[in-house]
């Protein structure tokens, strides 16, 4: 077949032209494509049951150990009765957004239930945790204002900042020297908005709050506190890190997502209510993207009652965190500076990553591998998470199968 003909071909079946830059672009992208052909791709690991500490992969049970799951309530029955009720009385979805058409009566509710659980006066609810921090970090900061994060923030609080006219600082991470010196060059009448995670989602540990409020006092600078990783899991009812501190009245936006305790998909953030109705009108993630659907909201109102209903839950849940960590350290794993349910693995080297990664889902146990770019190569890591609901049998096996693994590799 002729060039030209091999090129109508590809028209036929949407392939690009092969002298594009976009598929210039495309076609030079080959890490995938390279771990693929040697077997070590770990992304996309499809799942065909529910999201528990058992799921079913390529029809075989796996311990799961990478779910943000952290209170095991996906499957609560009163979540999956609630989510359902919801379709029934509402439908499947709003057809707009908040800002127009798509406010329903469960939303506002959901939003009391938020502000109340977390010590705020008013919360507001957005489709994803992701659409929270695009919205909010880009409608607070002006063209003359500052926006300082931690270097280890998520990428929605990165990509938040990018969407503002705010002049971006980084600090280094959870150093409050490093955080002084960024204020240091800030004007003292201008917006400063610290945007930090609570628990940062792949070393496990968590901000050193009390020093970023002293320095926030100091230095005339305003606290946003993504509690996506806290939020269920510290404090002394789950209320999240600003409570576990006892600085709830300090912090002045409090995030939180949906997908990890609160065993739906979502976000939010509570402040005061000044700040709740500015952001009503400006953040464009809110205004310009639909509501969330009517099943989620009720998922995660259910999970909320749930967590506040039942204590126990967050008492297993840091049992098991006991237990794995001493079992880790006994064995000889590098776990860093971790407080939390995840666990990193220091494994510092991305193949043995990978490789780890793979051996231990064909022995029956999902981790997440952590690789450059992500992070540098030499800290790469397995990402190893815990939930209430796994029992001490289900840990054991676990890192017994870790332990095994990771010698064979000379990891340990």
């Amino acid at each position: 077949m002729s060039e030209i003909g091999i090129e109508e071909l590809n028209k036929s079946k949407g392939i690009l032209p092969n002298h594009t830059p976009l598929s210039k672009k495309v076609s030079n992208y080959d890490i995938a494509r390279t771990l693929k052909s040697t077997g070590l791709y770990p992304y996309f690991r499809t799942i065909s049951s529910d999201q528990d500490t058992e799921v079913i992969i390529n029809g075989k049970p796996v311990l799961m150990f990478g779910s943000n799951s952290y209170l095991g309530l996906s499957n609560h029955p009163k979540v999956k009765e609630a989510s359902k009720a919801a379709i029934d009385k509402y439908g499947s979805g709003c057809a707009g957004s908040r800002f127009l058409n798509g406010t329903l009566d469960l939303h506002l509710e959901l939003e009391r239930e938020l502000a109340n659980f977390v010590g705020k006066e008013d919360a507001l609810v957005f489709s994803t945790g992701y659409q929270v921090n695009l919205g909010v970090i880009s409608a607070i900061p002006g063209r003359h204002d500052y926006i300082i994060l931690d270097e280890l923030d998520h990428a929605c609080i990165i990509d938040g900042s990018r969407l503002s006219f705010g002049k971006v600082l980084k600090y280094k991470h959870n150093d409050m020297d490093s955080l002084e010196k960024v204020l240091q060059r800030t004007e003292h009448d201008k917006i400063k908005l610290i945007c930090i995670d609570g628990v940062f989602s792949m070393e496990g540990d968590i901000v050193k709050l009390p020093r970023v409020v002293d320095l926030a006092n100091k230095y005339n600078a305003n606290i946003m506190i993504d509690d996506a990783h806290g939020l269920g899991v510290l404090g002394t009812k789950g209320q999240g890190t600003a409570a576990h501190f006892g600085l709830t009245h300090k912090v002045d936006l409090i995030m939180g997502t949906f997908s990890k305790s609160l065993a739906s998909i979502g976000g939010f953030i509570a402040s005061d209510s000044e700040t709740i109705d500015y952001l009503k009108h400006n953040s464009r993630s809110l205004m310009f993207s639909a509501s969330i659907a009517p099943a989620n909201a009720a998922s995660a109102l259910a999970a909320l009652k749930i967590i506040q209903k039942e204590p126990h839950r967050l008492l297993k849940l840091w049992n098991n965190v006991a237990h794995a960590k001493r079992r880790f350290i006994a064995a000889g794993f590098d776990i860093g500076a971790s407080q939390t349910p995840i666990l990193p693995l220091y494994i510092r080297d991305n193949v043995k990553t990978f490789q780890l990664t793979k051996a231990l889902l064909e022995i029956g146990v999902f981790v997440n591998p952590v690789v450059s770019p992500a992070v540098q190569s030499e800290s790469s890591l397995i990402r190893y998470s815990l939930m209430a609901t796994h029992t001490t049998i289900q840990i054991d096996e676990s890192i017994d199968k870790i332990i095994k693994i990771a010698k064979q590799l000379g990891v340990i």
